[in-house]
């Protein structure tokens, strides 16, 4: 394992700028007014050795010869601050003008016959002296500060790799004991450092808490292997001593005196913000503020990997379970800036990262028995995605072998399964089988329509091969109906499936039977399909069985499909609505969101689309308009019965109200709803005339939708 962060960064000290480090020059200007002053004194010197006059000083009549020793100072000074403080530039530009005196006193010597020169002369030699011993020991200085520097850069170089080098070790012996918790500890300081920058920390700050976060598990190298692998879960006694690997961390740590941070996210990360956890209780602001964000991000990462008696969980329920544990488990202010990273990892999500991921990591797929090895779901959206691989039968068994399949499927994880207990617990759905030659078989899907072709001869290209089928594959979703067209270069076959709603996901599962699939590459288009793209076979499914009030009802299948028309927000508005959750709505923010917003056809990303606040009713707010500032608070109430019992409620159904009031530039949103009291206050940046409100949300369908405004709302 590489750690990484640079010689300077581990204990935030920089390079001291002290006095080993090198001096700023001054100003430029400061450089010239000592030229002009120069140039002054050295004018007034000359008329002084030139005239016999006198001046009036303290009553009396001094000779103006007098002050040729102040003017030569005076010049003197300057030459010697030129040298002093701009080096290199200062000295030679002292050492040309001391130079040029030279010509000038032998011209007004021999020209004037006036001695009064020579004195000068001596006093000019003895300054260029002066200023090259200055320069000359001033260049000295000047390299042994650069090898104290250097030397102190070196020391400190040292003092990081060696301490990277004994964190990377104890980290690897870390991982070394538990088998399932490779990678944990980095991953963990990287999700620390993130929030902790999401919270406006300091550089320094960001540092330290990621390395108190890289060491937080230490104290399990004191804990026996045989309960850390142990395969299933602990007993009550050993859970007791796994729960000692916080003070044994805090004791190993404790040693290192120069960094006693560390010692604290090693001992406080067990610490529940409700006081329940271990291993002293403490509650609230009381666990220090590293340990509060280093157990997001531990508990995060415990939930997104695999263990020994369970799979990695999918990164929503994941989400869902910070959502619950703010406030009890979780400090409710780290808990929310997780919640906004997990919102940001797409990639996560879709698990789509490259074509190689898609086999489960690997560059190719072998397949015995049908569905024994299938890859990891490929979304399918309304971008167009297309799939390039080639399919080799097993020469073998070629007679047994009926090709390459696709398994059409919804998934919390993206992948297919085929427990009842996985199934049930990722809510696994599966529409159909598409064989590689048109062949389908109907699982879940309303209904399946096939058309075969035969490719023109100007299109057909010929790509079989003696090793193999090259097939591309084009798949999209629009609402509740998916294409998906396979052409192996003689033949297109086009497969459109009807789904039994629009709001689940759909992916692809690369499989087959007895044969070899590589050569995998995925594409996705920039720009959605059209609506019409796909030939209709069946009815769309409505939700929207409820009377339409004052606007027209949505149904909103996934995440801000649809929204409502603007309305604009007066002094006061009242809105008041049915919601309820669609069937496949599973989770804790499948709820209706209130937008807040401007644009100038008063539609929700109409023209000049602005967007203040996305308040959701189980109280989080998003900002699109980062310059708009948002203000959140969210109560539960007595009432509130916890969030299994929200999630029921949202599939019954509900009467909400949102009340909304605007003074100048600042809009505030209240509103209650099953024990979850939210308020919102959105300070509008701009001076926009009007702001209005949308419903939008996600899995979920708003109808009697009533706008009430003005002192009577």
């Amino acid at each position: 394992m590489k750690i990484r962060k640079t010689a300077s960064e581990i204990t935030g000290n920089a390079p001291r700028k002290d006095r080993y480090s090198k001096k700023k020059e001054p100003h430029i200007i400061v450089f010239f007014l000592l030229l002009a002053l120069y140039f002054a004194a050295t004018f007034f010197l000359i008329r002084a050795r030139q005239t016999d006059g006198v001046i009036m000083l303290a009553g009396g009549a001094v000779p103006f010869q007098v002050f040729t020793g102040v003017f030569s100072s005076i010049a003197n000074i300057c030459v010697i601050f030129l040298v002093v403080y701009y080096k290199n530039l200062g000295f030679y530009t002292s050492l040309v003008l001391l130079l040029t005196q030279f010509p000038i006193m032998v011209i007004q010597f021999f020209r004037n016959n006036n001695p009064a020169g020579i004195p000068g002369a001596f006093t000019n030699i003895l300054t260029i002296i002066a200023i090259i011993l200055i320069y000359g020991r001033s260049k000295t200085i000047e390299e042994y500060q650069k090898f104290e520097v250097d030397n102190l850069k070196a020391r400190q170089k040292f003092s990081v790799t060696l301490f990277e080098q004994t964190a990377t070790a104890l980290v690897n012996a870390i991982d070394a004991k538990d088998t399932y918790s490779h990678g944990h500890s980095l991953r963990v300081a990287q999700y620390s450092e993130m929030i902790a920058r999401e919270a406006g920390k300091s550089e320094k700050e960001c540092r330290m808490i990621y390395y108190a976060a890289l060491l937080h598990d230490v104290g399990k190298i004191g804990i026996s292997d045989n309960i850390i692998n142990k395969t299933g879960r602990l007993t009550s006694d050993e859970y007791e001593i796994i729960k000692k690997h916080t003070v044994l961390g805090n004791q190993i740590l404790l040693s290192i005196s120069e960094y006693p941070y560390l010692s604290i996210g090693a001992r406080y990360h067990h610490e529940r913000y409700d006081g329940r956890g271990y291993p002293d209780r403490l509650k609230g602001d009381d666990i220090p503020e590293i340990a509060r964000i280093i157990s997001v991000a531990d508990a995060y990462d415990a939930m997104t990997s695999n263990r020994s008696y369970r799979e990695a969980m999918p990164q929503q329920l994941a989400r869902e379970e910070i959502v619950k544990g703010a406030g009890t488990q979780f400090d409710p202010e780290f808990a929310n800036i997780m919640q906004k990273i997990i919102d940001l990892d797409e990639e996560y999500e879709f698990r789509e990262k490259t074509a190689v991921s898609e086999l489960a990591g690997k560059d190719e797929l072998d397949c015995g028995e049908f569905r024994d090895s299938v890859s990891d779901g490929i979304v399918v959206d309304h971008n167009l995605k297309k799939i390039h691989l080639k399919v080799s039968r097993n020469r073998e068994l070629s007679n047994e072998s009926r090709g390459a399949a696709i398994v059409l499927f919804d998934s919390l994880d993206g992948r297919v399964h085929d427990d009842e207990m996985t199934i049930s617990e990722l809510n696994y759905f599966e529409y159909c089988e598409i064989w590689f030659n048109g062949n389908t078989v109907r699982k879940g899907a309303r209904d399946i329509k096939t058309e075969l072709a035969l490719n023109r001869p100007e299109n057909s290209r010929v790509q079989r091969q003696d090793h193999g089928i090259v097939y591309d594959i084009e798949a999209v979703k629009i609402k509740d109906h998916v294409q998906v067209r396979i052409d192996d270069g003689l033949s297109t076959a086009t497969v459109i499936v009807a789904l039994p709603d629009s709001s689940r996901y759909v992916y692809i599962g690369l499989t087959g039977e007895y044969c070899h699939i590589d050569d995998v590459s995925i594409t996705r288009e920039e720009k959605p399909i059209p609506v019409t793209y796909i030939k209709r076979i069946a009815e769309e499914i409505s939700f929207l069985d409820g009377p339409e009030g004052d606007i027209p009802s949505i149904q909103v299948n996934s995440h801000r499909s649809e929204a409502t028309e603007g309305v604009p927000i007066t002094d006061r508005l009242e809105l008041s609505f049915h919601t309820m959750s669609l069937p496949t709505a599973r989770l804790i923010w499948h709820v209706p969101y209130v937008i807040i917003f401007s644009s100038e056809d008063g539609k929700v990303y109409g023209k000049n689309y602005k967007e203040y606040a996305l308040v959701r009713l189980d109280g989080e707010v998003l900002g699109s308009d980062l310059r708009a500032e948002n203000t959140l608070t969210v109560h539960r109430q007595d009432d509130f019965e916890g969030w299994d019992v929200w999630k029921e409620k949202n599939r019954e159904g509900f009467n909400s109200t949102v009340f909304l009031e605007k003074d100048r530039d600042v809009v505030t949103l209240t509103t209650e709803n099953l024990g979850v009291s939210v308020r919102n206050v959105t300070t509008i940046p701009d001076k926009t005339a009007d702001i209005y409100v949308a419903l939008t949300g996600d899995q979920c369908a708003l109808t009697d939708i009533r706008v009430r405004s003005g002192e009577g709302s």
